[in-house]
């Protein structure tokens, strides 16, 4: 199974690619999209919207995790940052891919256990589940990763639930 996770943001999309083989997750390609400050938010918005379109067609992943929105204390920023995330789901949409939905305290509890860890420990923990040599760069790109983690952990739950649960 293919799963990509996206970190939405008008000027950074973070984006990982994880293949899943039983329990194993294994990074597969993970990187960002990034626009210029300065562009008109719609000029921003459809350069995202065919970079995620470009990446659904070369990937072809089984589903996309993307991050919840949450009230952030900039109201602006919250409202961009939904514009992308719609870009984003209309991309995949589009593309066929189904789309899940986390908040940032499920992706916390899933990649580090613990529902209010800080970015750093989220970011060394992606680093260690997927034996990557460093931590990824920007930080969203991390966040891409760890919700693709928590998309990963939490199909698998999901699909041996459907399958007649837990067999011992």
């Amino acid at each position: 199974m293919k799963i990509m996770g996206i970190d939405p943001g008008i000027a950074i999309v973070g984006y990982g690619v994880l293949h899943r083989q039983g329990n194993r997750l294994r990074a597969v390609e993970y990187g960002s999209i990034q626009t210029e400050a300065g562009l008109a938010t719609a000029t921003r918005l459809k350069q995202i919207y065919d970079a995620c379109g470009e990446l659904f067609q070369k990937y072809r992943p089984d589903v996309v995790a993307i991050e919840k929105l949450f009230f952030n204390r900039n109201v602006t920023t919250a409202f961009t940052v939904g514009q992308a995330r719609g870009v984003i789901m209309l991309a995949a949409e589009e593309a066929g891919v189904p789309i899940t939905e986390y908040t940032p305290l499920q992706v916390k509890m899933a990649v580090v256990g613990y529902g209010q860890a800080e970015k750093r420990q989220v970011q060394e923990m992606v680093r260690m589940l997927l034996s990557l040599p460093e931590t990824p760069k920007p930080d969203d790109v991390a966040d891409a990763l760890a919700i693709a983690i928590c998309e990963g952990h939490s199909s698998t739950w999901v699909n041996r639930l459907k399958q007649g649960g837990w067999k011992r």
